[in-house]
């Protein structure tokens, strides 16, 4: 009889949810407000699966995550301490398991050099995790900003990415259309 390899595995720091349908790990300094956020978007209906600590195997090339059992449907948050995720929300609110699609990295403002060129595609890279290259989104924490619209959007945005289509291409493409209606020379090579 063959034997398996055991799978894979790694833990990583952060607040493992799935939004819109989307595995999304948010990761950042302690303190930087991820359990937070992970309030926030609990109240708009999406699930949680770790709070702080997140182990992740992969198998047939597919990352997976899940809570450490001790501490799944618990969530710590700065000045409230330890809450029960399933009795404050429900149980819906709590998932067993779900892919890693996206990671959102919380960071303070003038953590990335700005080029300007982020204003068009944003502050986009990817991670590696057990060797499988993860979209990754920086989103730099400011006052004011409504984080649990951005990760909403990131995940929208992350799910129309992966089936081909991409905003800031897409107003590219459009910008040029433009600029060629308005140019009254020919394009090189064709005729006058």
């Amino acid at each position: 009889m063959p034997r398996h390899a055991p799978a894979a595995s790694t833990t990583l720091h952060g607040v493992l949810m799935r939004v819109h349908g989307v595995g999304v790990l948010l990761t950042g300094a302690s303190g930087v407000g991820k359990s937070e956020l992970a309030l926030e978007l609990l109240s708009r209906g999406h699930r949680l699966v770790a709070d702080d600590a997140a182990e992740f195997t992969m198998a047939r090339g597919v990352l997976r995550g899940r809570c450490p059992p001790l501490l799944q449907g618990f969530i710590e948050a700065r000045s409230l301490g330890i809450l029960n995720v399933r009795r404050l929300y429900g149980s819906r609110s709590v998932l067993g398991t779900t892919r890693l699609d996206l990671i959102v990295a919380l960071d303070t403002p003038g953590a990335l050099p700005e080029t300007g060129l982020e204003r068009l595609s944003g502050q986009r890279s990817t991670r590696k995790v057990l060797g499988i290259d993860v979209p990754a989104v920086s989103i730099p924490v400011r006052l004011g900003h409504n984080l649990a619209v951005l990760v909403e959007a990131a995940c929208r945005d992350d799910r129309l990415r992966r089936q081909g289509y991409r905003a800031d291409a897409d107003l590219t493409r459009r910008q040029m259309l433009e600029i060629r209606k308005q140019d009254p020379r020919p394009s090189p090579g064709k005729p006058k």
